[in-house]
């Protein structure tokens, strides 16, 4: 019987982690097993606390030396034996029915490579909310339909290329499937949506699922917002979308390889980032998103 093989790389508030451990303990189907590989993480709580779980599906690892975000995936990638895999963000929440949910999508649609379910947004507090960014990725990019459907090929590669709507620790995906994928070890912010691609590229399918049974935390101070201002993420994206219009490139894909030359929804991002930075006087990033504004990849 397929089960999924839950993989947390650990790295922060001990909270959190306990919320998100304690959402996969209430699921409402137990053909699951849960694997926590803490990233050397300064504060002991969280090891302390699973160790008294004493649960037979869930086992707590710790990196002998921290290996960062990028590496604890690429190793946690070697620890999936289940047909289905995933991997959950450290603060992130499942629904009760997230397991059952994807199983399902699984057993009618099992040629999908990978599964994206519903999806809600939540704060640091567990409050749902929805976000200017939330809203353009799931009415603006991410395809509509309230019935599942299977994504493949260039029309795929081109929409995820245009603005990347994906969730990425919502995604479950068939294990057999994952060694036509890498993790790139430079990309550090855009390493998700590039391991997604090199599936689609490999030819395999996305299913997108309308059931919500997942939240995805959004932290209104985050690393990533943080990246914006200070150019870290565009110059990581403007780097990872010169892979990407290679590869298009390479497969014949002209429109996925417009789409990675102008990257429409990025520089819209940036627009939106500038704005903000003349409002709160962040005037060292203001050539920063004029730089990304206005440039494309290639000729």
């Amino acid at each position: 019987m397929t089960s999924l093989d839950i993989l947390v790389p650990y790295w922060g508030d001990p909270r959190l982690m306990r919320e998100t451990v304690e959402s996969v303990l209430a699921q409402d189907c137990d053909r699951w097993f849960l694997t926590v590989l803490d990233d050397c993480y300064s504060d002991p709580a969280i090891g302390d606390w699973m160790k008294t779980l004493n649960h037979p599906r869930v086992k707590y690892l710790r990196n002998e030396k921290n290996l960062g975000i990028v590496g604890n995936y690429q190793k946690m990638l070697t620890m999936a034996t289940r047909e289905l895999v995933m991997w959950l963000g450290c603060d992130d929440v499942l629904l009760p029915n997230y397991v059952s949910t994807v199983l399902k999508a699984h057993e009618k649609f099992p040629d999908a490579a990978v599964i994206h379910p519903g999806t809600q947004t939540i704060d640091e507090n567990g409050t749902v909310v929805s976000t200017l960014t939330d809203w353009a990725k799931t009415k603006l990019v991410m395809p509509q339909s309230k019935e599942p459907q299977l994504l493949r090929g260039e029309s795929l590669a081109t929409n995820l290329l245009v603005g990347d709507w994906m969730y990425w620790p919502a995604l479950t995906f068939r294990a057999d499937r994952l060694h036509k994928a890498q993790f790139n070890p430079e990309l550090k912010i855009t390493h998700d949506l590039a391991f997604v691609l090199e599936l689609v590229f490999a030819g395999e399918s996305l299913l997108v699922d309308p059931t919500v049974c997942f939240s995805y935390r959004r932290h209104s101070n985050s690393a990533s917002t943080n990246s914006l201002f200070d150019g870290r993420r565009f110059k990581e994206e403007r780097q990872y979308f010169a892979i990407a219009r290679a590869q298009a490139e390479k497969a014949g894909w002209r429109k996925a390889e417009r789409a990675a030359r102008w990257h429409l929804t990025s520089r819209g991002n940036a627009l939106w980032i500038l704005c903000n930075a003349i409002v709160q006087r962040r005037w060292s990033s203001v050539p920063i998103q004029l730089e990304h504004i206005f440039n494309r990849v290639g000729p």
